[in-house]
């Protein structure tokens, strides 16, 4: 690889994650809304216009805040496990298109990739209980182990779906094979097995028992502070925007349908325009949720997922 690629890859990384920083801003802000309004309350509104500048006062009061090593971690799998839980997050973008031809690589084996990568942050998970040294962190840990395992595979099962209708595994070819109809209406059950387990690949309400505070005071992350944390919460945002862009893309229809009459505007804008609102509406149903429904314990959460789930995703794939 020459000097001018080289500078091309890192210049695309750095705009990639800068882009991603910005959205995990707006992202927190619309979750704080969008809870307060669910709950009547009226969230964040002290710290800028609306308190709009009050995701940036929360970044930059957690990098200035002093990072706290505990004496008895383990400091090297202490200090790596954030970025091992992180870069898998942020590799998942390099081949999620956001319009056509608009897309850092698109892969023949796109959906192949975001599977090998998406699984990779079980084992920060799990560096983060073991380097704190810490049993409830431990403990965190392991939970997230068996969780994210469990509903791997109808995660994986609800992508084959979607590979079967489409015969491909390269994402924009999946955007073209719904210009006519969106998957969400020909696999509805494929969409609900996605989002169930997307939810429950991030950690989120109500599949967040692996850290869950009133079990096991904070999971994994129970003696991570400062910036550590900062970049954990970060991850989890970006992973949040990836699935909502994923079922954007594999059961809405991308940015492709439905054709919109508008003249005037450039094509890439609007697709651009037309799939961020799709990503938009599927992250506020992840808000709701959130704000709707109460925690599964540990013995429900495993068993929906290998009683209900797992069945329901190989029967799935039978009839499609």
């Amino acid at each position: 690889m020459s000097l001018m690629e080289i500078v091309k890859y890192f210049a695309i990384a750095v705009g990639l994650f800068i882009s991603l920083a910005f959205v995990v801003l707006v992202l927190i802000y619309a979750e704080r809304k969008s809870l307060a309004r669910i709950q009547q309350r009226l969230g964040p509104t002290r710290v800028g216009f609306r308190g709009i500048l009050q995701p940036v006062a929360d970044a930059l009061k957690l990098i200035s805040k002093e990072d706290v090593l505990p004496s008895w971690a383990d400091r090297g799998v202490y200090w790596v496990a954030p970025i091992v839980v992180f870069v898998p997050a942020f590799m998942v973008w390099a081949t999620i298109p956001i319009a056509e031809d608009l897309v850092v690589s698109n892969l023949d084996l796109g959906l192949f990739y975001i599977v090998a990568i998406s699984v990779l942050s079980v084992m920060g998970l799990v560096m983060a209980g073991w380097g704190s040294a810490n049993k409830w962190a431990m403990m965190g840990g392991l939970r997230a182990a068996g969780q994210l395992v469990s509903y791997e595979i109808p995660f994986i099962m609800s992508i084959l779906t979607v590979a079967v209708l489409a015969q491909t595994l390269n994402l924009e070819q999946i955007v073209s094979g719904q210009s006519m109809v969106a998957y969400i209406l020909i696999q509805p059950m494929a969409f609900f097995i996605f989002l169930t387990s997307g939810l429950a690949e991030l950690g989120r309400t109500p599949f967040d028992i692996h850290h869950a505070e009133s079990e096991v005071v904070g999971g994994p992350f129970v003696e991570y502070s400062g910036a550590h944390w900062a970049i954990i919460q970060l991850a989890e945002y970006v992973n949040t925007f990836a699935i909502a862009a994923l079922i954007a893309v594999m059961f809405l229809g991308g940015w492709s349908w439905p054709s919109m009459p508008f003249n005037g505007i450039p094509h890439h804008l609007l697709s651009v325009i037309w799939f961020l609102v799709k990503i938009y509406a599927v992250i506020l149903l992840i808000f709701w949720i959130r704000g709707t429904y109460p925690r599964l314990r540990i013995d429900q959460l495993m068993s929906f997922g290998w009683k209900v789930l797992v069945p329901v995703s190989f029967l799935n794939i039978v009839f499609t």
